[in-house]
C-alpha cells in the first residue's frame, strides 16, 4: 500500500541525497590527490634512476676510453643508452674530459 511521504520525510531524504553527493565528490576529489602524488613520487624516482644510469654509463666510458664523453649523444650512439627526452630534461655539462660530467634530471 502506497503512503505519502510528509514533508519532514522528504526533507530527511533529500538531505541524505546531498550528504551522500559530498561525500562521494569528497572521496573523488582524495582519490585525485592521491593519485596524483603517487605518479609525481614516481616521476621522481625515475629521474632519479636515469640519472644514476647517465652517470654510470658515464664512467664505463672513461673506464674503456680513458676520458669522459662530451656529450649525451655520445652515450646513446656508442654505450646503448636509452633516454625518454619526451618525459625527462636533462643537462648534461663536462667541465673538462678527465672530470666526471654534472647530470641534471627533471620530469617534464
Amino acid at each position: 500500500m502506497y503512503t505519502e511521504r510528509t514533508p519532514e520525510q522528504q526533507k530527511a531524504r533529500r538531505n541524505r541525497f546531498i550528504a551522500l553527493a559530498v561525500f562521494a565528490c569528497a572521496l573523488l576529489v582524495a582519490l585525485g590527490i592521491l593519485l596524483n602524488m603517487i605518479f609525481a613520487s614516481a616521476k621522481d624516482q625515475g629521474a632519479a634512476s636515469i640519472r644514476s644510469t647517465i652517470l654510470d654509463a658515464a664512467m664505463q666510458c672513461a673506464a674503456i676510453e680513458g676520458s669522459f664523453p662530451t656529450n649525451l649523444a655520445y652515450l646513446e650512439d656508442n654505450y646503448d643508452l636509452r633516454v625518454n627526452h619526451d618525459d625527462y630534461v636533462i643537462i648534461y655539462e663536462v667541465l673538462a674530459s678527465n672530470t666526471a660530467p654534472s647530470v641534471v634530471v627533471m620530469p617534464r
